[in-house]
């Protein structure tokens, strides 16, 4: 009895420990029909979506917009310009040019709408493949979401942006790092239960 609890106690510190590294996935770049930045954690995904443009990977760069809180600022007298006002700007001044970036005309809430406006932008252009980039411990949600929405055509190619500060080895010893990995099980959890939560209605 005691060495069945010493076992199992060992076992939940270990699957503890590698919850951070477990959420981190990436794939091999391949020439790609766009290279898409994720919304959040400006300005780490639109550098690394310079990054791999530089590599000519693709010839295009397109931006998903996040659902701005504009109806709250404007009711403070504030004008928001907007996440991707400021993606543009950084892939601009890391040499992508003005006509290779597209921002998707449609804001997404969260992950899953983000998927499905992608997709949706890749089926209108014939597009069978495509490069997204996101943060280190969203990779397996992003996935997941996709695969589970979307399926193998087009195809998703995953990549993180290499300047990420995510700690995976040691995730629980920061507020931040711990709210990430409990965000990204909670929404994992989500998705595999077929989205039963779904954010407020815009």
């Amino acid at each position: 009895m005691i060495v069945g609890i010493a076992a199992f106690s060992a076992a939940s510190v270990v699957v503890f420990r590698q919850a951070g590294a477990w959420l981190i996935l990436q794939d091999p770049l391949a020439p790609a029909h766009a290279i898409v930045v994720l919304s959040g954690s400006m300005p780490s995904r639109a550098r690394e979506a310079a990054r791999i443009y530089q590599q000519s990977f693709s010839a295009q760069v397109w931006i998903s917009p996040g659902f701005p809180p504009t109806r709250e600022l404007e009711a403070l007298g504030i004008a928001y310009v907007g996440e991707s006002f400021y993606n543009q700007r950084v892939l601009m001044a890391l040499g992508v040019p003005s006509n290779a970036i597209h921002i998707l005309g449609t804001p997404a809430a969260n992950t899953e709408e983000e998927v499905k406006e992608i997709a949706r932008e890749c089926r209108q252009e014939g597009a069978h493949n495509v490069i997204l980039v996101t943060s280190k411990a969203h990779t397996r949600r992003v996935r997941f979401i996709w695969h589970r929405l979307v399926g193998n055509d087009p195809e998703l190619i995953v990549r993180y942006a290499s300047d990420d500060p995510f700690d995976a080895a040691h995730w629980w010893r920061t507020t931040s790092d711990a709210l990430v990995v409990v965000r990204e099980l909670l929404g994992l959890a989500n998705a595999s239960l077929g989205f039963p939560s779904r954010p407020e209605p815009h």
